[in-house]
């Protein structure tokens, strides 16, 4: 694809030192369908300006904060199609409106915002302004996520009966007072009312919920600070219930020495069950009851079209994280074009995670913490009291 053919986007945060900025940088080049033009990449105007010339961008399209980037955006015959928002929870809130209210498409990252009540403000901004609005839970851009999705849509498990889902690291097994990562994180006032829970469970969760096609009803949960001084949770433990009969266990921790990044996700249904797992990524195991199990494979034969779709290279050469993350914005790219182009997307890009998923991880949040300070209490999700 050549360049003028490329949508433009901007992004918000990302700056010098942040993980996450360069991730979704290099994910949104390898499909091709991108070009990073604007920025505003930090809360210090000078810092994010020299740090949008780093990149390449011109000096007129390297901001010193976001207001000015969306106004001015907004302004420009060339403006950006869309703005990635990688900043702190609490900041999510603020440019999405305003780029939303821009008429500008937004990327965000997850959770969607900090608190309930802006989120449920947010969804009222998407719907107003008719913009695509896109939420970033990259582990549902996996080919086998996308496969797995479709088995159990079509009846292979039979009625799903138990979900587990964990997602389990070490990195913050120590306290890491210091680090701009780790300190954001257990800020309450920046990440909002979960630590472990917001930052990976929201993952855990949103993956449950998509492979099974149905958002929870209800959460018993226990969170615990197992680090001195710690203010937010960094360990998890929540049962789920779905309306459809499924039951469901979810684990996620942050002081899990030995973990990696240790996402898993198993399904028992009726019929057969499914496992995988997200270190390694391009295989799915199906097992039929009193069969033997197979390992599916992804650029196998016999997958949906929807792993095709997401499926890069031949199998055997390993996709992974970047690959997962850059079917987003594949996903992206097809609903700002359908939106430019007054037309209806494609089905895969269709299942990309977008408000509704953003507002159900944050009543997920809200619930388990509600649930936790009522040791353990059964707490739907699904109320509009924030």
């Amino acid at each position: 694809m050549t360049a003028d053919m490329r949508l433009k986007f901007g992004m918000v945060g990302g700056g010098d030192g942040a993980f996450i900025g360069a991730v979704h940088r290099m994910a949104a080049r390898i499909d091709d369908k991108w070009t990073l033009v604007a920025g505003a990449f930090s809360s210090n105007a000078a810092r994010s300006r020299a740090f949008g010339q780093s990149l390449g961008l011109a000096e007129d399209r390297s901001y010193g904060d976001w207001q000015s980037m969306a106004k001015e955006e907004a302004a420009r015959g060339d403006r950006i199609d869309a703005v990635t928002i990688v900043t702190p929870n609490h900041m999510h809130h603020g440019p999405t409106r305003a780029f939303l209210e821009a008429g500008i498409a937004v990327i965000c990252d997850k959770p969607l915002t900090s608190r309930l009540a802006d989120a449920l403000a947010l969804e009222d901004t998407v719907r107003r302004s008719g913009t695509p609005f896109v939420l970033t839970h990259n582990y549902s851009g996996y080919a086998m996520v996308r496969h797995a999705r479709a088995m159990v849509a079509r009846g292979d498990l039979g009625a799903i009966r138990v979900v587990q889902a964990e997602y389990a690291q070490d990195w913050l097994a120590r306290d890491l007072s210091g680090n701009k990562q780790a300190d954001w994180r257990g800020d309450p006032e920046r990440a909002g009312a979960g630590g472990a829970l917001g930052d990976i469970g929201t993952h855990a969760y949103h993956l449950a919920c998509f492979v099974i096609g149905e958002r929870a009803d209800a959460v018993s949960a226990e969170t615990s600070r197992f680090v001195a001084g710690r203010r937010l949770d960094d360990d998890v433990q929540i049962r789920l219930r779905w309306a459809s009969g499924a039951r469901g266990q979810l684990w996620a921790s942050q002081i899990a020495i030995g973990s990696a990044n240790g996402l898993r996700l198993r399904i028992y249904g009726e019929n057969a069950s499914l496992e995988w797992a997200q270190e390694e990524p391009d295989l799915l195991r199906f097992a039929k009851l009193g069969e033997a199990p197979q390992i599916l494979r992804r650029g196998g034969p016999g997958l949906s079209p929807a792993a095709i779709a997401a499926t890069r290279i031949p199998a055997g050469h390993p996709e992974g994280y970047l690959e997962g993350f850059a079917q987003i914005y594949s996903d992206a790219a097809e609903l700002v074009r359908a939106h430019k182009e007054k037309r209806a997307a494609n089905a895969g890009a269709l299942a990309v995670p977008g408000i509704e998923d953003g507002i159900d991880g944050m009543r997920f949040i809200d619930a388990s913490v509600r649930s936790a300070a009522a040791d353990g209490k059964w707490t739907p999700l699904h109320t509009d009291e924030p």
